[in-house]
């Protein structure tokens, strides 16, 4: 398979404000994510291509879009930020960037088999790309957070059509996932506390009959999922297997996998590690099973950030190992400042009711936090404390001067939820009132169905939070199985016996 980027009109007469088709700010917010798919891909050595609008002065498409991008304007030009990316730039007229343009011809000439489209706009030359690719036979991916247009409702709607109907892959581009290497291991775990008591006695049995059995041990999942606490599993072993006498395989840390996939593969003399099985299942049912709740929200999400606020569905012992999984499982942040600090980034959160409740109204809790709250805390305000969310959003809003990042939205069950026509309303009221630079966050009783009705429904949403479907989301079960004992392939009933191959693993010890 050979995947081509597709980077279709990141020009200034899209995303430059004053130009006739601004597409606003939305459009602006999928630049970093676009960079990073286009940094990945030149690591990679996947070939880039720039589709850009230049269209003459009588263009036809000027009766139905304003006149925009003119070729030899300003406006035909690539963003700075993507500048550097652009070595194959090919000029379109048309929405559909395969009519009368050599893209064709250059495709084939890459070899191409598989279409990456990321740009402006998902309703107009995206979904015309995509339709017409997908017409000749190539797989197409849109990566949803790297895609914007002007309307959110729009967005949703293209995005929903190229899966259903044209059969287009959508994705989220997400950043690399945090990868702390130096795990502490507790002396429980080395000790065997924390073990079940058939593997301490297996172990005994063993030293007693002085039989240590070079074998090979296969992990893998009952489910589909993403992996996480592999890096947890690698420092475990490192501190129990004899250097030169073992081999690790595995997968990375935030990959998929898929029933029965082996995402873990030992080979040792079994004394050494067969009394930290249920160590090693452990840490990867219940890391990957929060990781991979984490990413079903980030996916339903369609590229709009997603923040776990989970912490307080779970034990404080727990914390912050799983605000970590659900930021390997694609969340932006998290509320915990033990769970952020895990993942090498700052905790986020807004302004609590308590504060409200003592400072008498949101709007006062809200200037108090911004009078004693460092300048890079984002102010975000709570907004259904004591007032109609509507009418704290803008109250709040003008006594904090413009210096408001944004509003959450957390009506409680008891007053119906929110809703996608109370975010519309806020929106629109904020926006009348000249704020609409303040952002708009949803939270309460989240979970992947919520998010895609807000999406459906069109609400101009620019974050979520999500809580206790993370949190409280089941571990996935691991199964650990040996297949080879001093190079003998061997298994249990039901199982195959020898060595289970998988071109995915790499080895890392």
């Amino acid at each position: 398979m050979t995947r081509v980027i597709l980077v279709v009109d990141m020009l200034r007469g899209f995303l430059e404000k004053g130009s006739p088709l601004y597409c606003g700010d939305r459009a602006l917010r999928i630049v970093p994510a676009v960079r990073r798919l286009l940094e990945n891909a030149r690591s990679q050595g996947t070939p880039i291509v720039f589709l850009t609008d230049q269209h003459s002065t009588n263009d036809p498409e000027f009766k139905q879009f304003a006149p925009h991008c003119v070729a030899g304007t300003r406006e035909c030009e690539v963003i700075p930020e993507l500048a550097e990316f652009a070595e194959t730039v090919i000029a379109k007229q048309h929405l559909d960037a395969f009519t009368e343009t050599t893209l064709s011809a250059t495709l084939q000439q890459l070899g191409a088999t598989r279409l990456v489209l990321c740009g402006v706009c998902t309703d107009i030359c995206i979904l015309h790309t995509a339709s017409s690719a997908r017409a000749q036979g190539y797989e197409v991916e849109v990566p949803a957070n790297c895609v914007a247009t002007f309307d959110e409702k729009n967005h949703g709607f293209a995005l929903e059509h190229m899966e259903k109907v044209l059969g287009v892959e959508i994705t989220t581009a997400l950043p690399p996932a945090p990868l702390r290497t130096d795990w502490p291991i507790p002396e429980d775990w080395l000790s065997g506390d924390t073990a079940d008591v058939y593997f301490l006695r297996t172990v005994e049995i063993l030293k007693k009959e002085k039989v240590n059995p070079v074998v090979t041990m296969e992990v893998f999942p009952r489910g589909d999922g993403i992996l996480c606490g592999i890096e947890e599993v690698k420092s475990l072993l490192q501190k129990v297997l004899p250097p030169g006498e073992s081999e690790v395989w595995a997968l990375e840390e935030g990959e998929s996998f898929s029933r029965k996939e082996v995402v873990l593969r030992i080979t040792a003399p079994y004394q050494s590690f067969g009394v930290y099985e249920t160590c090693y299942l452990g840490i990867l049912a219940h890391c990957s099973g929060w990781a991979s709740a984490a990413r079903e929200c980030v996916q339903a999400a369609r590229g709009l950030p997603v923040l776990s606020f989970g912490a307080r569905h779970v034990h404080p012992s727990i914390v912050a190992m799983m605000e970590y999984c659900a930021i390997v499982g694609g969340c932006n942040g998290c509320a915990s400042t033990a769970g952020a600090r895990l993942a090498g980034m700052k905790p986020v959160g807004t302004i609590p009711h308590a504060l409200i409740i003592i400072m008498g109204s949101t709007a006062a809790a809200t200037l108090a936090f911004d009078r004693e709250m460092e300048e890079d805390v984002p102010r975000l305000a709570l907004v259904d404390t004591f007032e109609d969310e509507v009418r704290e959003s803008v109250a709040v809003a003008k006594a904090m001067k413009g210096r408001l990042a944004g509003v959450r939205l957390d009506t409680p069950s008891e007053r119906g939820r929110v809703t996608a026509e109370l975010v519309k309303e806020v929106r629109a009221w904020l926006d009348l009132e000249g704020f609409k630079q303040v952002r708009i966050a949803v939270s309460g009783g989240l979970d992947p169905e919520r998010i895609r009705y807000f999406l459906k429904e069109g609400a101009p949403v620019d974050l979520f939070a999500v809580g206790s479907y993370i949190s409280d989301s089941r571990p996935l079960d691991f199964t650990a199985d040996l297949h080879e004992v001093d190079g003998r392939p061997i298994a249990k009933r039901g199982r195959m016996p020898g060595v289970t191959p998988n071109a995915r693993l790499k080895r890392v010890m």
